[in-house]
């Protein structure tokens, strides 16, 4: 018989390519495996230097899966055609470049399960992809008891270098000036890092009419944002196909 496919959703950050290593590892002799990454080009350049890291330490090919409407896979081009960027809905980024990049992947490829790197921190996050998206999904590190501390430990013991963005602070690897955040905390480090990114988004955010960053308690916009304003610690998540704004 044919082996069942599994795809392992690959986003450039550190829980993503550990889940690939576990998914290898338990079921490579078993099943068929895919791993897979939606590329945007919004994301730090350091990531692609990753991704081929990550693709000779597993010894195993990494492909692509892009939405067919959106082949730049810029986030600015879907904020521009969708009119908007983010709010109570999710971020139309993730649902076009991601999800729907995703089902389309799927319309060709049969796929029996699907592996993200939500760790056991996030438990609450792959439950919820469960319900709202797919129920055959195999939760590789959450199964372990792996946190994302864990997983920069692994592959700093497999001498793989994260990505960059990681030493600048941000707790993850998406996109620089990730729509979904609304923390004052975030924003000025993106400002501090990238200021020519948060102008960008900035004047795109204004434009479109879309208040990306909350300040004691009430949305405003970026031009808005003093650089001395803070909020509580940046939260971190995986940007992959599953979307939220927490």
């Amino acid at each position: 018989m044919d082996k069942q496919t599994i795809a392992v959703w690959f986003s450039c950050g550190a829980a993503s390519a550990v889940a690939a290593m576990k998914t290898l590892e338990k079921y490579g002799q078993t099943h068929n495996i895919l791993i897979v990454n939606n590329p945007v080009i919004e994301e730090h350049e350091d990531n692609r230097r990753f991704l081929k890291d990550v693709e000779e330490w597993l010894q195993h090919p990494i492909i692509e899966a892009k939405n067919k409407d959106f082949p730049n896979c810029s986030i600015v081009e879907v904020f521009d055609k969708r009119k908007y960027m983010s709010g109570n809905l999710g971020a139309p980024c993730t649902m076009l470049l991601k999800k729907e990049a995703r089902y389309q992947f799927e319309l060709t490829h049969k796929i029996d399960f699907h592996v993200l790197g939500f760790t056991i921190d996030e438990w609450e996050r792959q439950k919820n992809f469960n319900e709202s998206e797919r129920g055959n999904t195999i939760p590789v590190l959450i199964s372990e008891l792996i946190t994302k501390e864990d997983c920069f430990k692994i592959l700093r013991k497999a001498k793989i270098k994260l990505p960059a963005i990681y030493s600048m602070e941000f707790p993850n690897a998406n996109c620089i000036g990730c729509v979904k955040s609304q923390s004052p905390t975030y924003w000025n480090l993106v400002r501090r890092e990238f200021p020519d990114i948060f102008e960008k988004r900035a004047e795109q955010s204004r434009r479109i009419g879309c208040t990306l960053v909350k300040r004691k308690g009430k949305r405003i916009f970026l031009d808005q944002l003093k650089p001395t304003d803070k909020g509580g610690k940046i939260k971190s998540w995986e940007c992959g196909i599953f979307c939220d704004t927490k």
